[in-house]
């Protein structure tokens, strides 16, 4: 019977045998075996360099070896890795008198001695025997290294972890501390002051947008992760998709008074995919380039159409990557440069969403440095569809100016006053008539005597909350054309079911942008 190997060289066995003539005739016995052997080196240094490789078992006459190739051998074998034990096969004509048994048996633990004159099946059946305990020993080999690399992962994994948090933290205070010193800012500043008043707004608002980036994120990440992320697809011009990039992405590049060269083709490139997070692709891939690109540096964002793809290059002059990490930057929590002194490094994640909502898409992502200080290129590939139809209706259009709106009756309920009172006198300066609930119940009292045309209502309300009220209004015949839309702090898919179950019409994640509601509005 052959013993299965993976590699025979692993498995072959050494054979030291008194004659030559031993030594044919026992290699052909195991050749019909299915076993490969080969003669045990004569010179002690050649013997020691031989045991050193993949070794399945040795077998030997007593009578084979010398003091001088006898101490080579069990030097060999005392050299093992840890989980290494060679077995021996030896054949003796008088165990009690042999030197050479008594030796091995002093010596090793991995011995099966059998006595002269032995028959050709004993003696196969016992290499086969050794065989198959060495496999044992691979297999015990391979699940150590399987454990230790596992380990090892773990380890640069527990790492990455605490640099992702340390780095976090620091990111979060980044655009934390200016808003902080904003509102103390507005505070002080006398009334004439108004232009600067805005400047500081302004400033709140860009740090603000930093923080919900980041947020939304690392919700995206989650989501992928779960297999909870949705694509809305439908025909999309990249052309499109590109501007909508370089607009969210303007503050970042203005920021770093970048040179930008955008190369867009005069006819449409179609592919079917989520507008919304092509845009976030791109736009990712923009801010990555604007972070690791000095100031004043160049940044070039190409468009193409190669066979049945959609190109898009984002180059710059940065700081390069090295070639070790060109297929490690699109990993979770991983940076090229992670010292925390480096605050426009971000917290590792952006990339890593790029190539996972690439790949939601059916298409691919490469990243191409010449090395460190020779900038970077990142190429998105998307599969293409036909030519230009007509696009899609369902598409919601971008807010007319408020002035145009029909005048509304809006209820607004949210428990945090603050975030009630200012959406209230933000849509109310739009000419729409407010009120105000701070509770469920409130919410369902206002409701019946404001009779309003729509109603945002926070889930997370005390004592009933949003879930509840919406079903209960939706159950009551005056309220089936009201226009209910939850606010919640979750973007999960499953909060967004459950409203819809509850009866809503519409979700907004917060911090509630006002454009998003006026797009809404404009339904009605």
């Amino acid at each position: 019977m052959a013993i299965e190997t993976a590699c025979d060289e692993a498995m072959r066995v050494l054979i030291a045998a008194p004659t030559r003539r031993d030594l044919d005739v026992t290699m052909q016995l195991l050749r019909k075996a299915g076993v490969e052997s080969i003669p045990l080196e004569r010179e002690p240094a050649a013997m020691l360099q031989q045991l050193r490789t993949e070794v399945g078992a040795v077998l030997l006459a007593d009578a084979s070896l010398d003091v001088r190739r006898m101490d080579a051998l069990l030097a060999g074998l005392h050299g093992q890795p840890a989980w290494s034990d060679v077995p021996v096969v030896m054949l003796t004509r008088d165990r009690e008198r042999s030197p050479s048994a008594a030796r091995m048996v002093a010596a090793l633990t991995n011995l099966t001695l059998l006595d002269l004159p032995v028959s050709t099946a004993s003696m196969v059946s016992a290499v086969l025997a050794a065989l198959r305990a060495r496999r044992r020993q691979y297999d015990i080999r391979d699940q150590l290294v399987a454990q230790r690399e596992a380990e090892q992962a773990l380890r640069e994994a527990d790492r990455r972890k605490d640099e992702f948090i340390a780095t976090l933290a620091h990111e979060l205070r980044n655009p934390l501390a200016p808003i902080r010193t904003g509102l103390q800012a507005l505070a002080r500043l006398p009334a004439s002051e108004q232009a600067q008043a805005v400047r500081v707004r302004q400033m709140m608002e860009r740090q603000l947008r930093l923080l919900v980036k980041l947020i939304d994120d690392l919700l995206d990440v989650s989501r992928i992760s779960a297999g909870k992320l949705r694509l809305e697809r439908e025909r999309v011009d990249m052309r499109g998709v590109i501007k909508a990039a370089l607009e969210s992405s303007g503050p970042v590049l203005d920021a770093g008074s970048h040179e930008l060269h955008v190369d867009l083709p005069g006819s449409p490139v179609w592919v079917l995919g989520d507008p919304t997070r092509l845009s976030q692709i791109v736009g990712n891939l923009l801010t990555n380039a604007a972070k690791y690109t000095a100031a004043g540096g160049s940044i070039r964002v190409v468009l193409g159409a190669e066979g049945s793809d959609a190109v898009v290059r984002v180059v710059d002059n940065g700081v390069g990557i090295p070639p070790e990490m060109l297929e490690r930057v699109f990993d979770l929590f991983s940076q090229v440069d992670n010292t925390l002194d480096r605050a426009q490094g971000g917290v590792g994640i952006g990339l890593s969403l790029v190539r996972q909502l690439v790949g939601l898409h059916g298409g691919s992502v490469v990243a191409e440095s010449p090395g460190l200080g020779k900038g970077s290129t990142f190429t998105v590939r998307i599969p293409t569809i036909g030519s230009d139809p007509a696009k899609s209706s369902s598409t919601l259009a971008p807010s007319a100016a408020a002035a145009g709106m029909r005048r509304l009756r809006v209820l607004v309920v949210d428990d945090n006053a603050d975030a009630a009172d200012t959406l209230v006198m933000l849509l109310g300066a739009s000419g729409h008539e407010m009120r105000t609930a701070y509770n469920g119940v409130a919410a369902l009292r206002m409701a019946h005597e404001f009779r309003p045309d729509v109603v945002l209502c926070d889930i997370g309300l005390p004592r009933v909350d949003g879930y509840t009220v919406a079903a209960r209004l939706r159950s009551d015949p005056q309220f089936a054309s009201t226009m209910l839309i939850s606010v919640s702090g979750w973007g999960t898919d499953e909060v967004q079911r459950r409203a819809r179950d509850a009866g809503f019409d519409f979700h907004l994640v917060k911090p509630v942008d006002l454009d998003s509601v006026n797009r809404i509005l404009e339904r009605l």
